[in-house]
């Protein structure tokens, strides 16, 4: 089922909100701004209709009120920018525990590389709504 879901975001489908560059550029904004103060943000991409994120969170804050925050203000936002009103995110998110090193760099690699196989660009540093652009241009570190 996860396999299929993830699938049908990659091809696009639903609203794609996310495809306008100043919307994208906001979530990714958002992403970095408590980055550091909340958790530690490692990898992350925002895609046309949907994003995805590696991170830690501070032993204080639990994930489900990080993502609950980051979802409101986003929301908030977008529909703002948007001239919109009504639900912009859907309420779940997906979660997942890392294991090891191993699984660590191949989930920076899966979340990196998602507009490549996407098809949005043929490099994953190419895509500005990501951390592999964001360590190409020396912005983000490692």
């Amino acid at each position: 089922m996860q396999r299929r879901i993830e699938c049908y975001l990659d091809q696009g489908y639903g609203v794609a909100l996310l495809k306008i560059p100043e919307v994208a550029g906001m979530v990714q904004n958002a992403l970095l701004k408590f980055d550091n103060l909340r958790y530690r943000l490692f990898s992350w991409v925002v895609m046309p209709n949907h994003v995805h994120c590696l991170m830690t969170r501070f032993e204080q804050y639990e994930l489900s009120d990080i993502l609950h925050s980051l979802k409101s203000f986003t929301a908030h936002e977008a529909n703002k920018m948007l001239s919109r009103d009504g639900q912009f995110w859907i309420e779940e998110y997906f979660d997942r525990y890392i294991r090891n090193q191993e699984h660590f760099n191949g989930t920076v690699r899966y979340i990196e590389n998602n507009p490549v196989k996407a098809g949005l660009c043929r490099n994953a540093e190419d895509w500005p709504y990501s951390s592999a652009w964001f360590k190409k241009q020396g912005r983000k570190e490692e």
